[in-house]
C-alpha cells in the first residue's frame, strides 16, 4: 500500500489535495500538521476525510517544520488519537509520553538525515519496545550497502517495519517496500513538494513502477549507474513490461564504483534478471563477466548484462543500435555496394559512445577520424580503431561522408550549443547526433538546414533499449510504446497524442 504525504501550509489546500488524491485511488494519506502555518483546526482536517490517515507533526530536529511549543505538539497528537485517526506517527522519545488509546495504531519512528547507522538492528529493537504497531526507520543512504542493510532489516523484522533509505541510493527501498515486508511506503502527490530526499511521486509509484502490485515472484531488472536519477530507462522498460502484461519491474540502482562487486552479488541473491549498465561501470563490469560478446570486448565497454544461472553474460547494445541506425540511413542515402568500406567518418569525442560507433564502423572498413578536446583520448581511440586524429580546432577542415557527435555538447539543459558549426556542412554528409534529450538538438537542426540526412539520438536510444528488452524477456519489443514514452518524457510540453503516428514510428525503429 502507498501512503501519500500531504504537506501544505493551508487547511483548504490540504483538504483539496486529500480529496484529489483519494479520487485518483490512494488508500492512505499522511497529514503533515507541521507544515500548516496557522493555528491548526484538526477537526476540519479529519472530520470528513476521504481516506484513512496518518497524522504526523514533525519537529525541526527530526526533519519537520514545527516551531511552536512541544506541549502544543503533543496535545495535537493526543487529540488526533482521541478523534480516532487510523495512525499516528510518534518519534522514539515521544512515544512514551503518549499512551495508546482506542483503535489508533502507533507508528514509532526515527529519522537520520546524515547517514545510515551501523546499529540498525539495535535501534529497531529499542523502537519495538515502545508499544509500536509499526516501526519506521528512515535514514540517508550514502551507498548501496546502506540500502541493502535496510532491505535486510525489513525482511527480518518480527514487527511490521517500514525501512526507508533516503536519497538516490535508497530509491529501491521505496519501490520494493512491500516485497520486503513493509505494510506501506511513502510518496508525495505533487512531485515539486517532496518532504524527504529521494521521495517519489504517487504517479511514479502507481504508473511507472506499479509498486503496489509487486509480488515476491515479480521479476526485477534495472539500470546501474552513478548518478542514476536522470535515467529514462525505467520509463521505457516499465512501459514495455506493462504493454506486454509482463509481471516485471525495472528499477534505478545508484551504485558507486567501489560497490559494484557487492551490488552484483546482491543481484544474484535477490534474483535480478538483467541490468542496463552505464557510466561509470561500462568498462569495469567487463572483468566481472563470465561471458561477453566479442563487440563488448572489442569496444572495451558493456552496457547490458544478463544473469543466467551462474553466468553473467555481457552485451553492447549501443553498438548494435548505432550500426542499425547508420546502415539503414546510409543505404537509403548512398546505396553503397560495399557497405561502409572506405567511407570517411569524423567522430566528435572519444568517450564510450564514440568507441561503440567507431568500433562498428571500423569493423566494416570505414576510414575513421577522431577529434576531441582531450587530444590524448582521441589518440588512444584512433590507435584502437586503426584510424587517425585531427585537432579539435581543425575539425571543420574535414569533409566526411559521415559525421558523428559523441560529445555531450547540446544536451539538456545546455541546449544552445553545438559541437560543430553546421554552416560548414555539405548536403552529402550523413549527420548522426547520439544525444536524445532534446531529440532535435541545435546540431541536428543545423544539419537539416544544410540539407544533410540525419539520425537522431532518440533513434539510437530506442533501438538499444529494444535490444535490451529482447535480451531481458525473449519477446519482441513494443517499439511504438517505447517511442511515445520517451518523446513524452523529454518534451512533455510539445508532446501530442501520437496514436496516428504509430505505423510511422514502428517503421522508423523496426529492428
Amino acid at each position: 500500500m502507498l501512503c501519500v504525504t500531504i504537506a501544505r501550509t493551508r487547511h483548504k489546500h490540504t483538504i483539496a489535495e486529500h480529496q484529489q488524491v483519494a479520487e485518483q485511488g490512494a488508500k492512505l494519506v499522511e497529514l503533515r500538521l507541521d507544515y500548516i502555518g496557522r493555528s491548526i483546526d484538526l477537526s476540519r482536517l479529519i472530520k470528513n476525510r476521504p481516506t484513512p490517515v496518518v497524522v504526523t507533526c514533525r519537529r525541526r530536529e527530526d526533519g519537520g517544520r514545527w516551531e511552536r511549543s512541544e506541549e502544543e505538539r503533543l496535545m495535537l497528537l493526543r487529540s488526533a488519537i482521541a478523534m480516532g485517526v487510523e495512525y499516528v506517527d510518534l518519534e522514539d522519545d515521544t512515544a512514551a509520553k503518549i499512551p495508546r488509546y482506542g483503535k489508533t495504531k502507533r507508528i514509532v519512528s526515527v529519522h537520520n538525515f546524515e547517514g545510515t547507522p551501523e546499529d540498525l538492528s539495535s535501534i529497531h529493537r529499542e523502537l519495538s519496545k515502545t508499544d509500536a504497531d509499526i516501526v519506521k526507520i528512515a535514514a540517508q543512504a550514502n551507498s548501496f550497502h546502506d540500502t541493502a542493510r535496510m532491505f535486510d532489516l525489513m525482511a527480518s523484522a518480527k514487527i511490521p517495519t517500514i525501512g526507508i533509505s533516503m536519497g538516490d541510493h535508497g530509491t529501491p527501498t521505496r519501490i520494493l517496500a512491500h516485497r520486503f515486508g513493509a505494510p506501506f511506503t511513502y510518496c508525495v502527490f505533487n512531485p515539486d513538494k517532496k518532504v524527504a530526499p529521494g521521495q517519489l511521486s504517487y504517479d511514479q509509484m502507481v504508473n511507472i513502477y506499479r509498486a503496489e502490485s509487486i509480488k515476491p515472484n515479480t521479476k526485477l531488472y534495472g539500470v546501474v549507474a552513478d548518478p542514476v536519477a536522470h535515467s529514462y530507462s525505467p520509463l521505457i522498460h516499465n512501459a514495455s513490461f506493462q504493454a506486454h502484461e509482463i509481471d516485471s519491474r525495472y528499477l534505478p540502482f545508484r551504485v558507486a564504483p567501489e560497490d559494484l562487486d557487492f551490488f552484483l552479488s546482491w543481484c544474484r541473491e535477490h534474483g535480478i534478471g538483467g541490468l542496463s549498465v552505464t557510466i561509470p561501470h561500462k568498462t569495469a563490469i567487463l572483468s566481472k563477466l563470465t561471458q561477453a560478446e566479442s563487440a563488448a570486448h572489442g569496444i572495451g565497454a558493456c552496457n547490458t548484462v544478463i544473469f543466467s544461472d551462474e553466468d553473467l553474460v555481457g552485451y553492447n547494445t549501443d553498438y548494435r543500435a548505432a550500426m542499425d541506425c547508420l546502415t539503414e540511413a546510409y543505404e537509403k542515402f548512398r546505396s553503397p555496394k560495399d557497405g561502409f568500406n572506405k567511407v570517411s567518418v569524423l567522430i566528435l569525442g572519444a568517450g564510450g559512445v564514440s568507441k561503440a560507433v567507431g568500433y562498428g564502423l571500423a569493423q566494416r572498413g570505414a576510414q575513421v577520424t577522431i577529434t576531441a578536446r582531450n587530444a590524448a583520448s582521441a589518440d588512444e581511440l584512433a590507435r584502437a580503431l586503426n584510424g587517425k586524429t585531427v585537432p579539435w580546432n581543425d575539425r571543420h577542415i574535414v569533409v566526411p561522408d559521415i559525421l558523428v557527435n559523441g560529445t555531450p555538447v547540446g544536451m539538456f539543459p545546455e541546449m544552445d550549443d553545438t559541437p560543430f558549426q553546421t554552416s560548414k556542412l555539405k548536403g552529402q554528409t550523413l549527420v548522426f547526433d547520439t544525444l536524445y534529450n532534446p531529440e532535435q538538438t541545435l546540431f541536428i537542426k543545423g544539419a537539416r538546414a544544410a540539407r544533410c540526412p540525419v539520425i537522431t539520438g532518440l533513434q539510437m536510444f530506442v533501438r538499444q533499449a529494444a535490444y535490451q528488452y529482447r535480451l531481458f524477456t525473449g519477446k519482441e519489443p513494443p517499439i511504438p510504446v517505447m517511442v511515445k514514452t520517451i518523446k513524452k518524457a523529454i518534451s512533455p510540453v510539445n508532446y501530442q497524442d501520437l496514436e496516428e503516428d504509430e505505423d510511422e514510428d514502428s517503421a522508423v525503429f523496426e529492428i
